[in-house]
């Protein structure tokens, strides 16, 4: 059935360079992401991997103009203003879209993707049980969702967002560039606001924010000192604030944060942390195996606070963290090893997807043979009896 879908996606698109025929096709294809590039045919990501369209490539002034059908006047000037443009696209049927406009070698190019119209949940992002226990037992403080671009770290903390949504009467407010998800307010109140619409920056969105009587605040990117900074001081004054890093794992979380910073003010900073800090919750997608539940699946990385990490941040003992994150599984935390050995473990990747995409592959694979070893053992059992 998917092939059937995947050639009648293809069969959308062929010979056709329009944006919105380009758009449709992505749901029939179960597209993540669409790039946009001078002299290349289209380009779809399909179960992680790139997949061109045949067509011809794009030329200068085709490329140059596909994107005018999503864009108004006033989008239009920022981009020339300055070189890049982040947006919210959509079709008439709903389908909606996160588009990033930018210029490269002189000429328009984009890489938009595909936001899926219902707000996801945890089990169906395949999200381990700790992502619900953070949002359960935390009510004020920070939680940072980190990942390289593509990662899925919108769509996280989406559905933690919609977790809240569902189960406190609090006041929500997100801070977005652009809004992906719209959410329906059930026992939450909810303000979404734009930048570039609502709002110039994440910073000044942020210092309004608190004088609109919030109890929850998720901000799209940390993306500055002035932001960073304003969350912090959300987090201490009893608000629970969620945002994104721009960044591969836990570890490198603490580093980025601290460099938005001058030297002589990382002390502060780190004394900050260690009080504010709750969580940070690193992930990456990987390619599913083809008989999974879905494309992609995540492995995922937990820091959780407790008095050694504080401790840690505190004092500026950053090597640390690493030990005692492997230490303190009993609580939560978890490693993208140990999450990477249970994906194996339930058949959701292969072992050479996992060691592809392993921080450690030494690691893994002594953890791997252990597995290997039990995998093997039961089938004897079965075999005897």
């Amino acid at each position: 059935m998917a092939h059937v879908l995947c050639a009648w996606g293809y069969a959308m698109i062929e010979g056709s360079h329009s944006i919105k025929r380009l758009l449709a096709a992505m749901a029939q294809l179960d597209a993540s992401d669409l790039h946009i590039k001078v002299g290349m045919p289209p380009i779809y990501r399909v179960g992680g991997h790139l997949k061109r369209v045949n067509t011809d490539p794009l030329a200068e002034d085709e490329a140059d103009h596909m994107l005018d059908p999503l864009i108004d006047e006033k989008q239009r000037e920022r981009f020339v203003e300055h070189g890049a443009l982040d947006f919210a696209a959509h079709l008439d049927n709903g389908e909606r879209f996160r588009v990033n406009m930018f210029l490269a070698g002189g000429h328009v190019h984009a890489a938009i993707r595909r936001v899926k119209a219902e707000i996801p949940t945890y089990a169906s992002l395949h999200l381990p049980k700790v992502y619900s226990q953070i949002v359960d037992l935390t009510h004020e403080g920070l939680v940072i969702v980190c990942g390289v671009t593509g990662s899925g770290k919108s769509t996280t903390l989406a559905a933690m967002i919609d977790h809240v949504n569902s189960v406190r009467d609090v006041n929500i407010i997100t801070i977005e560039d652009p809004v992906e998800f719209r959410f329906t307010p059930k026992k939450a109140v909810i303000s979404q606001r734009e930048l570039g619409i609502d709002v110039h920056s994440f910073a000044e969105a942020m210092r309004s924010a608190v004088r609109q009587d919030p109890d929850v605040i998720f901000i799209g990117e940390m993306r500055d000192k002035h932001t960073m900074l304003a969350a912090i001081q959300a987090a201490e004054t009893g608000h629970l604030v969620f945002a994104t890093l721009h960044t591969a794992d836990t570890m490198q979380s603490f580093g980025r944060i601290l460099e938005f910073f001058p030297p002589e003010e990382r002390q502060f900073i780190r004394m900050s942390l260690s009080n504010s800090l709750r969580a940070i919750c690193a992930q990456r997608l990987l390619p599913a195996l083809e008989d999974f539940e879905s494309s992609t699946v995540p492995a995922t990385e937990v820091l959780l606070m407790n008095p050694s990490v504080r401790e840690a941040i505190r004092e500026g003992h950053d090597e640390d963290l690493p030990s005692i994150l492997n230490g303190s599984k009993a609580d939560g935390m978890r490693s993208f090893t140990d999450s990477l050995v249970e994906l194996v473990e339930k058949e959701a990747v292969n072992k050479s997807t996992a060691m592809e995409f392993a921080p450690n592959r030494e690691a893994l694979e002594s953890r791997l043979k252990g597995v290997e070893v039990k995998a093997t053992s039961m089938v004897g059992r079965i075999r005897k009896s």
